[in-house]
C-alpha cells in the first residue's frame, strides 16, 4: 500500500513539473502567426513603403521631360541627317532619316501631351548636336536607338509602371516599341550603304500619326502598336 501511494506521488510531481515547460513553449511559438504586411518585419517603415508610389510618379514626370527633350532633339538631328544624306546623293537614306524625324516628332509631342495633362511645365529644348558623314550618322542614330531600347525606355517603364500612370505608360511604350523598329532599319542602311547598294533600300515609309511606328513596306491595315487605321498613316516618298 505504501509502496502504491509513492508511485503515485512521483508520477504526480513529474506532470506538475512539465506543465510550466509546455506552457513557455507555446507562447514561445511564432510559426504560426499572419505575416507583417505593414513592413515592419522587414525594418522598412510602413510610411517609406507609402511614400514609394508618389517616389514613382516623380520620377515618372522627370523621365517624361527627359524623353521629351530627348525625341524633340532626335527629331531636329534626323532632319538634318536627311538634308546631309540628300547632299551627299543618298536619297534612300535621306528619306529614311526624314521618317524617323517625323516619328520621333510624334513622340515628343505624345510625352509633352501627357506632361500637360499631369499640369507640368514643358522644358524648352535648344536641340544641340553635330553633322557629320552619313555614315558617321547613321552609326551615331544606331548608337542611340540601342541606348533607348536597351536603357532608356525600359528604365521609364518600370517607373511608370510603379506610379500606376496609363497615360505615361502608353507614351512610353509607344516609343519603346517603335525605336526597336527603326534600329534594324538604321542598322540595314548602313550595311547598304557600305556594300554600295543604298539604290536596293526602300523607296517609300510609312509612318503612323498615333504611336509613330514606322514602315518600309506596305504596312497591315491596323498599326501593329497603337491600332491606328492605315489609311491615316503619313506616306514619305521624296527627301
Amino acid at each position: 500500500m505504501k509502496k502504491s501511494f509513492l508511485v503515485l506521488l512521483l508520477i504526480s510531481t513529474a506532470a506538475w513539473m512539465l506543465l510550466p515547460a509546455c506552457g513557455a513553449g507555446s507562447d514561445k511559438n511564432t510559426l504560426l502567426q499572419a505575416p507583417d504586411t505593414t513592413g515592419q518585419a522587414s525594418g522598412v517603415p510602413a510610411e517609406k513603403n507609402a511614400g514609394s508610389v508618389g517616389d514613382s510618379k516623380t520620377a515618372t514626370i522627370k523621365n517624361l521631360k527627359e524623353a521629351y527633350v530627348g525625341e524633340t532633339t532626335a527629331s531636329a538631328k534626323y532632319a538634318a541627317y536627311a538634308q546631309k544624306a540628300k547632299e551627299e546623293g543618298l536619297g534612300q537614306i535621306a528619306l529614311l532619316f526624314k521618317a524617323t524625324s517625323a516619328s520621333e516628332k510624334i513622340h515628343a509631342n505624345n510625352h509633352r501631351a501627357v506632361l500637360e495633362d499631369m499640369g507640368e511645365t514643358i522644358p524648352d529644348v535648344t536641340p544641340a548636336f553635330t553633322v557629320k558623314a552619313t555614315r558617321e550618322n547613321l552609326a551615331d542614330a544606331i548608337s542611340g536607338e540601342s541606348y533607348e531600347i536597351a536603357t532608356m525606355y525600359p528604365e521609364f517603364l518600370t517607373a511608370a509602371n510603379a506610379a500606376d500612370h496609363p497615360l505615361a505608360l502608353t507614351s512610353l511604350n509607344y516609343a519603346y516599341r517603335t525605336e526597336q523598329r527603326h534600329k534594324p532599319m538604321y542598322e540595314h542602311a548602313l550595311a547598304a550603304l557600305q556594300t554600295g547598294q543604298v539604290n536596293a533600300l526602300s523607296a517609300q515609309y510609312y509612318v503612323c500619326p498615333t504611336c509613330g511606328n514606322t514602315y518600309d513596306t506596305t504596312p497591315p491595315k491596323r498599326c501593329r502598336i497603337s491600332m491606328t487605321s492605315s489609311e491615316r498613316f503619313l506616306l514619305l516618298t521624296e527627301a
